[in-house]
C-alpha cells in the first residue's frame, strides 16, 4: 500500500469493524467477514470482488483477489474506502 497510515504493526485479529457496510444508495455492499475476507456485491451483482483484508487501528487494506489492492480509514462509525462511503447496514442516513 502507498498510504501514510500504513502500519508495520500486527493487524488487528479482533476488530470492531466485522459485518456489513453499505453506500448510503444501496449500491455498494461490503462485508467484512470474521476469517479476514471480505465480500462486495455492487448493484444486482453479488460477490463482485473479494479478497483479504486487513485492519490496523482505524485504518484497513484490501487485497482483491485478482490483484487490485486499496485501503481505507475508519472515522466516527463510517468507512472512507477507495473514494466511497460506506454506513454500517443500520447506520444509513435515510
Amino acid at each position: 500500500m502507498n498510504s501514510p497510515y500504513t502500519s508495520t504493526s500486527a493487524p488487528d485479529r479482533m476488530h470492531a469493524y466485522v459485518g456489513l457496510w453499505i453506500t448510503a444508495d444501496g449500491q455498494i455492499r461490503h462485508n467484512l467477514l470474521q476469517n479476514g475476507r471480505y465480500d462486495e456485491a455492487r448493484g444486482r451483482r453479488e460477490s463482485a470482488y473479494q479478497g483479504r483484508y486487513e485492519v490496523r487501528g482505524n485504518h484497513i487494506d484490501y487485497w482483491d483477489d485478482t490483484g487490485f489492492t486499496a485501503d481505507g480509514e475508519f472515522r466516527d462509525g463510517v468507512l472512507y474506502h477507495a473514494g466511497m462511503v460506506d454506513y454500517r447496514d443500520r447506520k444509513i442516513p435515510r
